[in-house]
């Protein structure tokens, strides 16, 4: 029984053994070469950037910059159980290239990942290296002491000398030997340290991408803003609701409800007088229902919770007084909250547009790509839209900030404007 366990347990270090040095291998050889490209295509994109062509070729570097240092905090939770944190400032994918590159710039997370990649290239590499090292170096001690040492000394390696091995100067069968158990006290350090020397390369990871405590911090601040934000627009939205049944459907119920009475006292008194009545309440009942409808329509409208956001935007733009076109690219459904922050928030813009740009047309496109959800709002107008404090714009800034999203506008003078809202996301 004891017997079994210890071979199970060997047998399991060595394939751990033998996992380690095979990965690290993979991670060393693949990573080295993109690390090289990632950082000079970086410093050479950053110090084109007072000539111009680096506003354009920054943000396309540094945001590749991200997508690999990703990917390996990816690799150092399934490979070495290493969790690195993430803490990337939202770029708006709409904004014009100086405010992008200049986003990124201030971001500390990008000088972070510029100071990771000189680290992963030198340290980095060997760390990763390391267990293939420790699990074929002593292959070649074997192969020496198999018989390997005579074509290493022999020939025209005769002038060079004995061949060293580590530290083992072969040159005979006994020196060979030595070599040879070099190679086996070297496979048995792989065996127990091989994983762990894995580890160390995560763990220099880790040590470099992890975000600083002040950046956690603002982060946990943010965080705490948005979900404030989010508590007043909820507030805000049950005391409009309230507001609306008050004042509409309700008044209209208890005005239907009067005339009724009435009508059952002039029922059999003026028959005519009552008959006006039950018409007039049945047209207070038809108002009442249609303000019921576009009540639970501005809850959360039937057709997205059936149909989805693409479509639910169509029927939103068949009802505006501009025509309106709606190009979807969606390969599926985000979850309802986020289905239902981004219908408010393309209703709210088309309505600002409708009300306040003068066009007399407006294209809105949808589309997900690399996990976020897009949208863009164009229309023909007179300009001069802006996010600041008490418009409709901030409000929908922060409605998108509750789920990480941002809001770019661009709207110069004399028109077009387009808004782009972008909300991180997976379709299923």
């Amino acid at each position: 029984m004891n017997t079994n366990t210890k071979s199970d347990g060997g047998g399991s270090r060595a394939r751990g053994m033998l996992r380690a040095a095979g990965r690290g291998f993979v991670l060393a050889v693949v990573s080295l070469p993109l690390t090289v490209l990632s950082l000079t295509l970086t410093a050479v994109s950053i110090a084109l950037v007072p000539l111009g062509i680096g506003l354009v070729t920054t943000p396309w570097v540094l945001t590749a910059v991200r997508a690999f240092a990703d990917r390996r905090r990816v690799l150092a939770a399934e490979w070495g159980g290493v969790r690195i944190p993430s803490a990337y400032r939202p770029v708006p994918e709409g904004a014009n290239p100086w405010t992008r590159t200049v986003a990124l710039l201030r971001d500390p997370a990008t000088w972070r990942d510029l100071r990771w990649l000189p680290v992963d290239m030198t340290a980095g590499f060997v760390t990763a290296l390391l267990p293939a090292v420790l699990v074929l170096y002593p292959l070649e001690g074997f192969a020496l002491a198999a018989g390997l040492w005579r074509t290493m000394t022999g020939g025209p390696y005769v002038e060079y000398g004995p061949y060293w091995y580590g530290f083992v100067p072969v040159s005979d069968q006994a020196s060979a030997l030595g070599a040879g158990a070099l190679g086996a006290v070297l496979l048995v350090v792989a065996h127990r340290y091989a994983v762990s020397a894995f580890q160390v390369h995560f763990r220099l990871t880790q040590a470099v991408l992890t975000p600083s405590q002040a950046e956690l911090a603002e982060r946990v601040r943010v965080l705490t803003e948005t979900r404030r934000d989010a508590v007043d627009t909820s507030a805000a939205e049950l005391r409009r609701i309230e507001r609306d049944l008050h004042d509409g459907a309700q008044a209209r119920l208890v005005a239907m409800g009067m005339d009724l009475g009435t009508v059952e006292m002039l029922l059999d008194k003026d028959p005519e007088q009552a008959r006006k009545l039950l018409a007039q309440a049945r047209r207070s009942s038809a108002d009442a229902l249609a303000e019921l409808r576009d009540l639970v329509r501005g809850i959360h409208p039937p057709v997205l919770a059936e149909r989805g956001l693409g479509d639910a935007v169509r029927a939103l733009a068949l009802r505006l007084p501009v025509p309106t076109e709606v190009t979807v690219d969606l390969a599926g459904r985000a979850d309802a909250p986020v289905e239902s922050a981004a219908y408010f928030a393309v209703s709210e813009v088309l309505t600002n547009a409708v009300k306040h740009s003068g066009a007399d047309r407006i294209w809105v496109d949808l589309h997900h790509a690399d996990g976020h959800l897009r949208i863009s709002v164009t229309d023909n107008g007179k300009g001069g839209a802006a996010v600041g404090a008490g418009s409709g714009l901030a409000g929908i800034e922060r409605r998108l900030g509750t789920f990480d999203g941002v809001l770019a506008v661009g709207s110069p003078a004399g028109g077009p404007t387009m808004v782009t809202m972008e909300i991180p996301c997976v379709l299923s």
